[in-house]
């Protein structure tokens, strides 16, 4: 396996820059994972695919404002070189590990004022191997004063409203990047789903960084994944094993939650904590939380995922990887192929794909 074999062409007009109205207009590709057979749908065909019984799963994590904006000091006021802050994960009250730009000119001891924040100036405290920083804020900083909500690198220009960017059922913030298969769902979808007698059932995986940084070993296994922080609540997880244990269908809803799941049901994540609901019959997964850098590619046994929603994922990504995984990767392959042939939009943006 090279990561090489995980490439395609894609037409750079079609890697959608906005955000379809309403949600639920998007296109959707079904693919057959058995017969390797396509479909071309629209979203709001899904329900279709699903029946009682089914359980699909969604991760309800919400972005939060983690793209600050500031200058460096120039006689000791802010007048000085812009200075991007990306905010990934905390560390504590006041010290998260972040990515900045520009790096060359912010290393360890660097400082720097915060766009619209108090007069007490940021500092690097320390640069790490892969190039995130260690980033003190000043004391009392309000991020959804002085944050805005990143969008990918590949989306351009900012578009209107930044809700737009999260998934109508998003609660608990944590993520730097939304969890893109559910931005096309609605609550009038989610209602249609629901009358025909499927359970929806919603877990926390707060996506980081790794959903956009690049491959670039020749062998992925070689990829080092950085650890996610999740939640699988007592209740979430009975419903899940039970239906494993009555032999219904689990669908989910995007990668991050496959990894969730198929990473705790192997017993991937670390730091698990929590004890089982007592209606819980007893199956692969476990409640609690904790953190799991668990990274899935092509030979990988799922044990609870039968069916897939998600978009169309970047060349050499580990998310197509994922993808490939559970259908194969020249089935996969094929599919983007015909995607691009019928003009599909690509990415988080995009139209949406089953795999089923």
């Amino acid at each position: 396996m090279r990561t090489a074999d995980f490439d395609y062409e894609l037409p750079p007009e079609l890697i959608a820059q906005t955000p379809l109205t309403p949600r639920d207009s998007s296109r959707l590709l079904a693919l057959d994972r058995a017969s390797g057979s396509l479909a071309h749908q629209g979203f709001t065909d899904l329900p279709n695919y699903l029946g009682s019984g089914d359980v699909l799963v969604f991760n309800d994590s919400r972005v939060f404002p983690a793209r600050l904006y500031g200058h460096k000091p120039l006689g000791g006021k802010p007048s000085g070189g812009q200075v991007e802050v990306l905010l990934l994960e905390r560390v504590n009250e006041r010290d998260w590990r972040a990515l900045v730009r520009p790096g060359r000119r912010l290393q360890k001891g660097a400082s720097f004022f915060i766009d619209g924040g108090p007069d007490e100036r940021a500092e690097v405290l320390d640069v790490a191997d892969d190039g995130t920083r260690l980033v003190r804020l000043p004391s009392g900083v309000d991020l959804s004063a002085v944050g805005v909500v990143p969008l990918p690198p590949y989306i351009k220009k900012p578009f209107g409203d930044p809700e737009r960017y999260q998934t109508v059922y998003a609660r608990p913030e944590g993520s730097v990047a939304a969890p893109t298969a559910g931005l096309h769902f609605t609550d009038r979808l989610l209602d249609e789903i629901r009358q025909r007698g499927v359970e929806t059932v919603f877990v926390t995986l707060h996506v980081g960084w790794d959903s956009f940084r690049p491959v670039t070993v020749d062998d992925p296994r070689d990829h080092p994944m950085h650890s996610e922080r999740y939640e699988l609540s007592p209740e979430s997880a009975a419903a899940i094993n039970r239906a494993k244990s009555e032999g219904r269908r689990v669908i989910v809803v995007g990668t991050t939650a496959v990894r969730l799941l198929e990473s705790n049901a192997d017993g991937g994540p670390n730091g698990v904590v929590g004890e089982r609901a007592a209606d819980d019959p007893g199956g692969p997964l476990t409640p609690g939380h904790g953190s799991t850098d668990y990274f899935i590619a092509p030979g990988h046994e799922f044990k609870v995922m039968n069916g897939l929603v998600t978009n169309f994922h970047l060349p050499t990504s580990t998310l197509l990887m994922l993808v490939s995984a559970f259908a194969g990767r020249e089935r996969v392959l094929a599919a983007y192929a015909e995607a691009v042939k019928e003009r599909y939009r690509f990415y988080s943006l995009g139209d949406a794909m089953l795999l089923i």
